[in-house]
C-alpha cells in the first residue's frame, strides 16, 4: 500500500463518507469502494463498521489509519530528503502560527530568514493555538508558532520571547490611571475573552485561577483586535500582550494596566512534531529562529 493507496485510505478514513472521499479524490464512488473492498479482502477484517451511507472507521480501521498516516508521512519525508540532496538552494518550509502573530513577528522572521536562505518557498496559515499544534503532529505543517507552550506529548519547543501580559480596560474604567493592578481586583468584572482553543484562552482560563477568581464572560471572540474594540466599547476588561496591544479602530483604544500577577506574560515558541524528518529548509529556519531569539531576549 503506496503512493496513492495510502492518499485514498486516509482519505476516506478522515472523511468517513464514501461519496464524499470519491468526490475530493476525484474517482468514482463505485470505484472507491471497490478498492476498500479489495483492502479489507487481504487484510482479512472489514476496517469500517457501516450504518447506511455513513462508515465509521472501527478498531482495526483505527489501527491501520494511524500506520498508513506515518507511512504517508515518511513517504512524503523521503521525497523531501530526495529534493533536498537535487538541489539544496531549493525547499519548501510550511509555517503555520497564531493570527496575532501575523502582524509583526512571523513578517520579521520571515523577512530576516529570505535574506540567506536562497530559494526557498514559505507557505503560510493562521489559526488557532490548538489549530496549529494539531497541524504540525498530523504533519500538514512543518513548524509553528504559538502561545504558550502546547500541553500535548511529541511536540518540540523553542522559545522565541516573551510578552507581558496587561489588563486591557476602557478609558473610563476605575483602573485606567493604575500603574499596576491584580487580577483579583477584577472578581466582578466581566471579561472578553478568546473562544476555548485559542491560546490567550487558556493563559486567561490557567491565570484566573491562579487568582482564584471565576470569570463572568461577556463577549468571546476568535480575534484580538475584536477583543480590543470591545472593551473599548465599555464592554468589559480583557488581558492581552502589552506588546503591539491591537488597535480598536475609530474608538479611543483601551488603556493597558500592567498586571502584578505572578507569571503575567505568554512566552511565544517555536513548535515541531519530534517524530518527524526535517528537510533541509526547515532546520535552516529552526536554527535562523534560534539566532534570533538570543539577540531579541528569547530563551533557549
Amino acid at each position: 500500500m503506496l503512493g496513492k493507496d495510502l492518499e485514498w485510505f486516509t482519505t476516506l478514513a478522515e472523511l468517513e463518507r464514501v461519496g464524499a472521499a470519491a468526490e475530493r479524490l476525484h474517482i468514482a464512488q463505485p470505484t472507491l469502494s471497490r478498492m476498500l473492498a479489495r483492502l479489507e479482502r487481504r487484510i482479512g477484517v472489514e476496517l469500517f463498521d457501516r450504518s447506511g451511507k455513513r462508515i465509521t472507521l472501527n478498531e482495526f480501521g483505527r489501527i491501520y489509519y494511524e500506520h498508513a498516516r506515518r507511512a504517508q508521512s515518511e513517504l512524503d519525508a523521503a521525497e523531501q530528503a530526495v529534493a533536498d540532496l537535487a538541489d539544496p538552494a531549493e525547499g519548501v518550509l510550511r509555517l503555520s502560527f497564531q493570527h496575532s502573530f501575523g502582524g509583526s513577528l512571523v513578517p520579521q522572521l520571515i523577512s530576516g530568514f529570505r535574506r540567506g536562505s536562497g530559494r526557498i518557498t514559505v507557505v503560510l496559515w493562521q489559526g488557532a493555538a490548538e489549530a496549529v499544534t494539531k497541524r504540525v503532529l498530523d504533519g500538514d505543517a512543518d513548524l509553528g508558532i504559538v502561545s504558550p507552550r502546547p500541553a500535548v506529548a511529541g511536540v518540540g519547543w523553542h522559545t522565541v520571547l516573551r510578552q507581558p501580559l496587561v489588563l486591557a480596560v476602557p478609558p473610563d474604567h476605575r483602573l485606567a490611571g493604575r500603574r499596576q493592578a491584580r487580577l483579583a481586583e477584577l472578581a466582578d468584572a466581566e471579561f472578553v475573552t478568546m473562544h476555548r482553543g485559542f491560546g490567550m484562552r487558556r493563559i486567561f482560563d490557567e491565570m484566573c485561577a491562579a487568582a482564584d477568581i471565576r470569570p463572568r464572560i461577556a463577549f468571546e471572540s476568535s480575534d484580538l483586535v475584536t477583543v480590543a474594540g470591545l472593551v473599548s466599547a465599555g464592554l468589559g476588561v480583557a488581558i492581552l500582550p502589552g506588546a503591539d496591544l491591537p488597535s480598536a479602530g475609530p474608538l479611543s483604544g483601551p488603556v493597558a494596566v500592567p498586571l502584578a500577577d505572578a507569571g503575567a506574560a505568554r512566552a511565544v515558541g517555536l513548535v515541531w512534531s519530534a517524530a518527524a524528518r526535517q528537510s533541509d529548509a526547515v532546520r535552516r529556519f529552526r536554527d535562523f529562529t534560534e539566532d534570533w531569539a538570543q539577540r531579541h531576549g528569547g530563551i533557549p
